[in-house]
């Protein structure tokens, strides 16, 4: 059992995980479950060259910043379980206990964040009658969102990313698995305004 479950280890999946994973410490977050399926085959960082990104040395590889991503997880928030290989199939179920089905195994959560990308080739049965047209895409591209107010899809599904409606820009794309990740915290800390951050020792 999760308490929260992440699909998708792209740039808005890894994101909310790194914020949720280093809120650890905090009472309202230290017995959390968290995990993450992070499959990332169809991640448009796959091909992408950055030099615009803000903190991401020019010239970065996309494929090594997911790489890196899933490295930088697993040393910092080893906590958060990462689950390799799985591609999910469907959603079933209602707030506070959804099963999430994937190729090769079933795993129940509280919550679920939706991070993956907005090709219309999306097809995670149990979500599809919340696709509509991208709102921020050219229509030749045939991109897709899923309905959402501030994320939220419905009661315990959040969308992040590009699925949630937003640009394809690394900057953009992170800060909404963040945003999601402290909708979270706030959650979790009873509907107190709440987010992660590190500070330097003095």
């Amino acid at each position: 059992m999760y308490n929260t479950l992440i699909i998708g280890g792209g740039v808005s999946g890894m994101s909310c995980a790194l914020v949720l994973g280093s809120a650890v410490k905090k009472p309202f977050a230290a017995d959390k479950k968290i995990g993450i399926i992070t499959h990332q085959k169809s991640s448009s960082l796959q091909e992408a060259l950055f030099n615009n990104a803000y903190g991401i040395p020019a010239g970065t590889l996309g494929s090594d910043l997911l790489k890196d991503s899933i490295k930088q997880l697993s040393k910092l928030y080893p906590h958060i379980d990462q689950i390799e290989g799985e591609k999910v199939i469907r959603i079933e179920g209602e707030f506070p206990n959804f099963l999430v089905v994937t190729n090769k195994n079933s795993y129940v959560s509280n919550l679920i964040v939706v991070a993956v990308g907005y090709s219309n080739t999306f097809d995670i049965q149990g979500l599809m009658e919340f696709v509509e047209t991208h709102k921020k895409s050219i229509p030749e591209k045939h991109r897709i969102q899923l309905k959402n107010i501030d994320h939220l899809v419905n009661k315990g599904i959040y969308v992040a990313g590009t699925l949630a409606g937003w640009r394809s820009q690394l900057s953009i794309a992170a800060g909404s698995g963040a945003a999601v990740a402290t909708d979270i915290l706030t959650l979790w800390n009873n509907g107190i305004q709440s987010q992660s951050h590190d500070k330097i020792q003095k």
